[in-house]
């Protein structure tokens, strides 16, 4: 699925190694009260009395990135060669590829490289991002980025990354693509929290927050054990100041997982990665991506055909995955619904925070262990506990209003017997 991008370029271009991604800013433009830089990528605004921003904190850690030669990437990915070539983003390609160690002793390590697309500054702005980003961002659940390289010669710009290698591909992969074995449930959850760890880091993990701006399943990779890391930050920036609302920038990310709220306004909130949460909770529960055009029409697009299958009807089951073939929890698939539905609420501010949402997640994943449903966890309409106590609570009251009934009845029948005999003695 393709990004939407509207963006800026730059014609300048300067020769030479860099031993430090640098971006120089551009000019600056205040809309809706909030102060911004027109290119929209590292700073959350231009005022001078900012908080620390992610580029004064790389500046302390750019010495962890090991800087790499070209012709060291060249060779450990055989020339990039196709052979090597293992995925392929927004604006460059990726290859498998093996290093040697820092201290060149011990074993090659297998990497992932992207190599980027010399398609001039907004590819190189996008670079830059995510060496910044990543250069100060450590977490589980956040791709570990080792390096870059950063070379204009005479062939021209050569800039590339250098993560760790990620074994299972990605989340896009095991969801929707069948040639890979069935994704079980618990799994499917288990990915889902740890993906849901590393947005609540970004958002209030740290001094300053950060915006992800493109989740989706393909962003979501998954290593040798099935943990998820969030990759490719881009698009990545900071939020918005203390005191301020919102950041007003250009409108980027993917077509089915972007907040309607933000394509409309250009008014970015970490509620907006809330939003393409929510999207993406579906696709767990249903194994569809949000838009499939070889569907049916009314079936096209994800969130307008979930709306037919609320979470509390008796239809809901029919949205689940058929892959999972009912092994699954019909109990947690509705509060999962229900949450989806509150990060999907069309006011940003009414969207629960990624704390929340984990929280909530990490109870219903132990509540289906335990078998022993919560009263606490975040969620946005009721929760399965009520409604299976308010059924309990007709069951017993039926029951109560039956044997009133057969007390009733039985008085009567002893009534009737009782007079009967009294007329057949008169008689």
């Amino acid at each position: 699925m393709k990004c939407f991008q509207y963006y800026f370029k730059d014609k300048s271009r300067s020769r030479g190694q860099r031993s430090a991604p640098e971006l120089k800013q551009r000019s600056t433009t205040k809309t809706d009260d909030s102060s911004c830089t027109t290119d929209g990528m590292i700073n959350s605004s231009c005022s001078e009395n900012s908080q620390r921003g992610i580029s004064e904190m790389y500046e302390e850690k750019a010495h962890n990135l090991r800087v790499f030669s070209f012709s060291e990437l060249r060779n450990a990915t055989n020339g990039f060669s196709r052979l090597f070539k293992i995925g392929e983003g927004g604006f460059g390609n990726v290859y498998k590829g093996s290093i040697k160690p820092a201290d060149g002793e011990g074993d090659p390590i297998a990497v992932a490289i992207k190599k980027l697309n010399g398609d001039g500054f907004q590819g190189h702005k996008q670079w830059v991002t995510e060496v910044q980003f990543l250069g100060v961002l450590e977490h589980p659940n956040l791709v570990k980025l080792l390096g870059y390289c950063a070379v204009d010669g005479e062939r021209g710009i050569q800039r590339l990354l250098v993560y760790e290698f990620m074994r299972n591909k990605s989340l896009d992969d095991h969801l929707f693509n069948k040639a890979y074995p069935v994704l079980p449930w618990k799994t499917r959850l288990q990915i889902i929290l740890g993906a849901a760890q590393g947005l609540a880091f970004l958002h209030e993990g740290l001094e300053v927050q950060v915006i992800y701006r493109d989740f989706k399943t393909s962003n979501v990779l998954l290593d040798e054990d099935l943990k998820p890391k969030l990759s490719d930050f881009g698009l990545a920036r900071e939020g918005p100041m203390a005191g301020r609302t919102h950041v007003s920038t250009a409108v980027v990310g993917t077509y089915g997982y972007a907040a309607p709220d933000y394509i409309e306004t250009g008014h970015l909130t970490a509620r907006s990665d809330v939003w393409s949460f929510g999207v993406v909770l579906y696709e767990i529960l249903t194994g569809r991506r949000s838009l499939e055009r070889n569907r049916p029409k009314v079936e096209q697009k994800l969130l307008e055909w979930v709306k037919q299958f609320p979470a509390d009807s008796k239809k809901f089951g029919l949205i689940m995955d058929p892959r999972l073939e009912n092994q699954y929890s019909m109990s947690a698939a509705r509060r999962i619904a229900r949450l989806a539905d509150s990060c999907l609420l069309k006011s940003a501010k009414d969207r629960p925070k990624m704390s929340q949402v984990a929280e909530t997640l990490e109870q219903i994943i132990q509540d289906s262990s335990e078998g022993s449903p919560s009263k606490n966890s975040f969620e946005a309409t009721g929760n399965d506990d009520l409604i299976d106590s308010s059924k309990k609570l007709d069951h017993v009251e039926a029951s109560k209003s039956w044997k009133r009934r057969m007390a009733h009845l039985a008085n009567w029948w002893m009534y009737y017997l009782f007079n009967n005999e009294e007329q057949k003695g008169g008689d």
